[in-house]
């Protein structure tokens, strides 16, 4: 039943602790610088918070499109749950005010990426099971 669980649910979950000051009690968590590297060029790269959740959340996508092909009648129930994570992301980036922000978006735009590859994936993968003779 744990290979059902959407993963884009981790960074719907992190997003929320992080606003519900897990992550520190300033403003915005997600602005937290966590290390900065000196390049040759002599820029300076910083990671943040929000950095680290989006390629979080990339890497979550890539799992999940990998969990979608397979081709079995748990697949429906995958992409069942997928689709509930995006519209709580959707109703969230809607009706709360902390979550209108530009990372909370592009988390959400995953999550709709996830569900939009989820199906697209699966009925490819079912109709070369489709034989019309």
């Amino acid at each position: 039943m744990l290979a059902h669980i959407p993963l884009m649910i981790v960074p719907f979950v992190l997003y929320n602790l992080g606003l519900a000051g897990l992550f520190g009690d300033f403003g915005d968590p997600w602005r937290a610088q966590v290390f900065s590297l000196s390049m040759l060029s002599g820029g300076v790269w910083t990671m943040s918070l929000a950095d680290l959740l989006v390629l979080l959340a990339l890497l979550v996508l890539f799992v999940e499109v990998l969990k979608a092909t397979r081709t079995s009648n748990a697949s429906v129930l995958d992409h069942l749950l997928s689709t509930f994570v995006f519209v709580a992301f959707l109703i969230e980036f809607l009706l709360v005010q902390r979550a209108a922000s530009s990372l909370f978006f592009i988390l959400t735009a995953i999550a709709l990426v996830d569900v939009l590859a989820g199906f697209a994936i699966s009925l490819r993968a079912a109709s070369r099971d489709v034989n019309f003779r």
